[in-house]
């Protein structure tokens, strides 16, 4: 059966099928490990994938001028892709595939990621085998932003058997959630005729109650400061972020091209012998996009990490024209993968920046402004006994 390697086997594989520099302290998370900038980033006309080539074969096409040296720091400019070697480099066995995600936190800056390997048509994706470097683009879409060398933007996990499909399918969601509940509502299980359950993952919801008309969440402003990545909860989040208020009447019109940050209604438990993925859902309008980084660790929200259930962050962008979200309108998929082992460490359990969040800012803002705060989620309904990040 294919399953997620968990810390403790990542701490093995580091030295061989993983080498770089010694770990962080807190770089191995509980299904997956922290990527680390290089020493350098390159400024790019475009995006690309370097197909049967090398990624630095193609570089040459693409690169606009010298790299910016990282060691001291450097500046990344809004809308601009870069390409950054990453300190990590892979040799992995053909029975073992990687994926890449970015990290919460940089999901929430509107910061873009895609991880890129030597010889690949496709992002994110590590074929089994896979042996040399990673390479890292990014852009900062809403931001102009200070990164330095060792910075880490984004994640991979590592799967064994790779080639079979890892998610669960529903009948399987079904039966976990009677014993160790997925989704919960008000610190309260949802029903089991409520859930609201896909062909391979469950859907989750938007929170956008209108009671008093509260601050729901977060536009970015379309000019600001300079965002220093390496400097934790040490900005205003005035100097970026408008507060997002529902329309009279309820639910929020979202402007085209604009990046928001709203909660989820529901509350989100990932047992610890599972991971989970965040996918985007389409109600066939292809208008709006949610989900930018979407890995859910064990432990998250989980009782074993002293949790009953916590909401996610979504990033959500509308596309070509003004769209319109509601309370509870369906936005997204989560998606669950096994875990080979349950990790030796879950998430929450050592502490956490977004267990039992309530905000959906990231950890680099002063968390002290009551009004952005988001409203508690409406009161469960008759068919819910008893939320992403």
């Amino acid at each position: 059966m294919p399953g997620v390697l968990p810390a403790q086997w990542l701490r093995k594989a580091y030295g061989s099928w993983i080498t770089a520099p010694p770990l962080d302290d807190d770089q191995v998370q509980p299904a997956s490990i922290d990527l680390r900038l290089g020493t350098e980033a390159y400024p790019l006309r475009c995006s690309f994938l370097p197909g049967s080539a090398s990624v630095e074969e193609r570089l040459e096409a693409f690169k606009m001028g010298p790299p910016l040296p990282l060691g001291n720091g450097a500046i990344l400019e809004r809308g601009r892709p870069y390409l950054i070697p990453l300190a990590e480099e892979l040799a992995l066995p053909e029975t073992v595939s990687a994926r890449a995600n970015p990290k919460s936190s940089t999901g929430r800056l509107d910061i873009f990621t895609r991880l890129i390997t030597d010889g690949s048509s496709q992002f994110d994706d590590v074929s089994a085998g896979y042996r040399g470097r990673l390479y890292l683009e990014v852009v900062s879409r809403s931001f102009t932003v200070y990164v330095e060398q060792g910075l880490r933007l984004n994640q991979l996990r590592l799967t064994s058997q790779p080639g079979a499909t890892p998610f669960l399918p529903a009948a399987r969601l079904r039966r976990i959630h009677q014993t160790d509940p997925l989704l919960m509502l008000n610190k309260r299980k949802v029903g089991a005729a409520s859930l609201p359950v896909d062909r391979d993952g469950l859907f989750l919801s938007l929170a956008l109650p209108d009671k008093g008309r509260r601050s729901v969440g977060w536009r970015a402003k379309r000019n600001s400061a300079l965002l220093d990545l390496t400097r934790i909860g040490a900005h205003d989040p005035q100097d970026f972020w408008e507060p997002v208020v529902p329309e009279r009447g309820g639910g929020v019109i979202l402007e085209p091209e604009e990046f928001y940050l709203l909660l989820s209604r529901e509350g989100v438990r990932i047992p610890p012998s599972y991971a989970s993925e965040m996918t985007a859902f389409d109600p066939t309008s292809g208008e709006l996009r949610t989900h930018y980084a979407g890995f859910f660790d064990p432990g998250f929200g989980h009782s074993e990490a002293d949790g009953l259930g916590s909401r996610a962050a979504l990033e959500v962008r509308a596309h070509d024209v003004p769209f319109k979200v509601e309370d509870g309108q369906r936005v997204c998929k989560l998606v669950f993968l096994p875990m080979l082992e349950p990790p030796d460490q879950l998430y929450g359990a050592t502490g956490s920046n977004y267990q039992f969040q309530t905000e959906t800012l990231s950890k680099h803002f002063v968390r002290t402004a009551p009004r952005s705060s988001v409203a508690p989620a409406p009161a469960a309904g008759a068919t819910n006994d008893a939320r992403l990040s």
